[in-house]
């Protein structure tokens, strides 16, 4: 942070004089001297550039990069285009805090508006919140936005994440609600028991499309039973990358449209910092937790954007808040807003269409292998069934630099391309298969 410039010796002295002190010590006199620390850390010598340098390299190469991943589950290897990092890594939009002053916070506002803007365009929705924690958190405020006076029973596909199920139980249980999990059927959706479940106090429907296991759900046919209850909402849950060749939630008749935005810009990471994006119909807004940024005219007719519509929150009614979240992953929303901005419409359907198609050649390649498929319909996921060794074929994949799909048990494998992979990768993984 070359620009950070700390306060001086000096500037600390004025400081404890104005509030009539003499010395740092001072400040802290009313804390007893047993919990005081005394004498120095326990902590190794200080090394040089070079020694730090070395060392770091050392553990680094501890590390085990595959050079080729065919693993999602969540977390997804893309592309990330140079200009990404270069935007995000300027030290005034890093060190940027909550812009509650939007006369100082244009710059951050603009940048948050701009990626709710995109996030309305992928999805179909009129309107978006400026982020929350992640795809998880974006399921458990969505769920709890759908609650109502009376409807206070939740319906959730057995086939979603189930680190994001974990979430709603929880939010569920806080919010005292009533959670049902729609039970699955050839690894999508059970609608026949969906429709069976609905009743009056059904708040809300949530499915995941592409859900878990990669398949597509029979997703306009599960909106039209969802809004069959009045008052119900529907859910739907995405992944982004999807939408630059799938049909968006708002045409499958989606209220709530939410997902992981990780695909768009961030590496997996080791599971974070990522973020929930959460979008909705103009008539669900006021229900939308979290900061919404919206744009406006000073008065001087030019424009300019400002937090808006957070009375519904702990800021001001609290005791009356649907949700008690504050906070956005406003860095991570830039991440997202360049990684779009750089790749535009062409460039994501480009992605999407490369996702598509390799994960379809790779699943015919590994059902030649003797693999059963068991997704009739997918996206750049899918589920192998085999009778062969499955850590045996994990390992053999391992020993040549390659991170298999995930092991599901019963011989049952979850596999994921993405235009990471090219035809010689897939062609090398399946060749290795086979050999096992």
């Amino acid at each position: 942070m070359g620009t950070f410039v700390p306060n001086t010796k000096e500037q600390q002295q004025a400081m404890l004089r104005e509030i009539g002190y003499e010395k740092l010590d001072d400040l802290f006199a009313h804390i007893p001297d047993a919990v005081k620390f005394q004498g120095e850390l326990d902590l190794p010598a200080g090394m040089s550039e070079m020694e730090v340098s070395k060392t770091m390299k050392e553990i680094a190469a501890k590390n085990n990069v595959f050079r080729s991943v065919f693993r999602g589950a969540g977390a997804y290897r893309h592309y990330i285009p140079a200009i990404v990092g270069h935007v995000t890594s300027n030290e005034t939009l890093q060190t940027a805090y909550t812009p509650y002053q939007a006369e100082i916070s244009q710059g951050v506002l603009q940048s948050i508006f701009e990626y709710q803007t995109m996030i309305c365009d992928l999805t179909g929705m009129d309107v978006s919140n400026a982020s929350v924690y992640d795809g998880g958190t974006a399921a458990g405020e969505a769920v709890a936005a759908c609650r109502g006076r009376k409807a206070n029973k939740a319906l959730v596909s057995a086939t979603i994440q189930p680190s994001a199920m974990k979430v709603i139980e929880t939010y569920c249980f806080g919010n005292e609600m009533e959670l049902e999990v729609i039970p699955e059927k050839d690894g999508v959706t059970d609608t026949e028991a969906l429709q069976s479940m609905m009743t009056d106090d059904t708040c809300c429907v949530l499915i995941q499309h592409p859900n878990y296991y990669g398949s597509l759900e029979p997703a306009e046919e599960i909106g039209k039973i969802a809004h069959s209850v009045k008052n119900c909402r529907y859910v739907m849950s995405v992944n982004p990358m999807t939408l630059g060749i799938l049909r968006t939630p708002r045409e499958y008749g989606a209220d709530f449209a939410i997902g992981e935005g990780q695909p768009l810009g961030m590496a997996p990471a080791f599971g974070g910092p990522y973020l929930g994006f959460m979008a909705s119909l103009d008539s669900m807004k006021r229900s939308l937790p979290g900061r919404i940024v919206g744009q406006t005219v000073d008065h001087n007719g030019k424009t300019g954007y400002v937090l808006t519509l957070q009375a519904r929150e702990q800021h001001i009614r609290r005791e009356k808040a649907s949700s008690n979240i504050c906070s956005n992953q406003a860095l991570c929303a830039l991440t997202v807003g360049v990684y779009l901005s750089a790749m535009g419409s062409e460039g994501l359907k480009d992605v999407a269409t490369q996702c598509y198609s390799k994960a379809h050649y790779m699943a015919a390649e590994l059902s030649r292998a003797g693999f059963e498929i068991e997704n009739d319909e997918f996206f750049h996921e899918f589920v192998t069934k085999t009778d062969k060794d499955v850590c045996a074929v994990m390992q053999a994949l391992e020993d040549a630099g390659i991170l298999g799909g995930l092991p599901l048990g019963d011989g049952r494998i979850l596999w994921c391309c993405t235009e990471m992979n090219s035809k010689a990768d897939i062609d090398e993984a399946v060749a290795i298969v086979k050999e096992v």
